[in-house]
Formats: structure tokens, C-alpha cells, sequence
């Protein structure tokens, strides 16, 4: 079971990385587009701005993934640092479980809000806002199989270049 979680959250990983990094080339295009089509050409986008950041909210969904698998978000360094055997183990664990049960509520309140207002459409799209709210409920989705990869095989590239 540990070994197809683990290969399962090296996989979620992987994806989001990338497809973080394909978001945030297509934020950066559409940004240029953006400046090209009001300054250069007069003639502003008006669907450029919206899709911008309605693509920035998933970027950074999918990049949280990644910080939560990388032992990369904010923690309790301090007690970690200074732990060592079974409290460690223990801080570990609260960590842990404080991550999922964060996770668990955004999971289910996305899911409630994405379902809420899936009959609304943005102001400059014919698309449903759904498509923007999903990124809160299907990123805690893959943050907390993150959590768990950590939990069994924790990396934490911060703790071990501190100073």
C-alpha cells in the first residue's frame, strides 16, 4: 500500500509541477498579449485579464501540491529541528494530521462552492465560474495524497540547508 502511495503521489507531483509551469508560460503570454494589445495596438482584450487570473488560482493550486510534498510550506522548523526519535515522530504526525484536516475542509467546501456557482459565467467568457472554483477542491484532492507521500517519505529541502 505504501509503495503504490508513494509511486501515485510521485506521479500527482510530477504532473502538477509541470502543469504549474504550463499555466504560468500561458499567464506570461497572455500578460504580453495583454500589454501589446492596449498599449501597442489600442485595442485592450478583454478576455486576457480575466483568464489570467482565474489561471493563477490553479497555478497556485497545482504548485501546492508541490510545497506539500516538498516539506516546502511553513511548519513548525523549530520543533522539528530541535526533536529528535519519537517526538520528532510525534510533530511529524501533528503536522500531519493538522495538513489533512486543513485540506479535508477546503476539499469539502470547494466542492460546495464550485457546485454553487457552477451556473454563473465569467464577466468576458461564456465559461461557468465553476471552472475556477474547481482548482480549490481538486487541489486539496492531490495536497492531501501529497501530505501522505510526505508523511511516509518526508523531504525536506529546507530543513536540511537552514542555517
Amino acid at each position: 500500500m505504501r509503495t503504490v502511495l508513494l509511486r501515485l503521489d510521485r506521479w500527482i507531483t510530477d504532473l502538477a509541477l509541470n502543469l504549474a509551469c504550463v499555466l504560468l508560460a500561458i499567464i506570461c503570454v497572455l500578460g504580453m498579449w495583454q500589454v501589446l494589445s492596449r498599449f501597442v495596438f489600442s485595442q485592450p482584450s478583454t478576455w486576457t485579464e480575466e483568464s489570467m487570473r482565474r489561471l493563477l488560482i490553479w497555478c497556485v493550486m497545482l504548485g501546492v501540491v508541490v510545497a506539500f510534498r516538498r516539506g516546502a510550506l511553513v511548519s513548525v522548523d523549530l520543533m522539528l529541528r530541535s526533536s529528535r526519535g519519537a517526538w520528532q515522530r510525534a510533530v511529524r504526525t501533528i503536522i500531519t494530521v493538522s495538513s489533512l484536516a486543513f485540506l479535508g475542509v477546503l476539499l469539502w467546501f470547494g466542492i460546495d462552492l464550485a457546485w454553487r456557482v457552477r451556473f454563473q459565467t465569467f464577466a468576458s467568457m461564456e465559461l461557468s465560474m465553476a471552472w475556477a472554483y474547481a482548482a480549490l477542491p481538486v487541489g486539496a484532492a492531490l495536497a492531501i495524497v501529497a501530505v501522505l507521500g510526505h508523511h511516509f517519505d518526508p523531504i525536506n529541502e529546507e530543513l536540511e540547508t537552514a542555517q
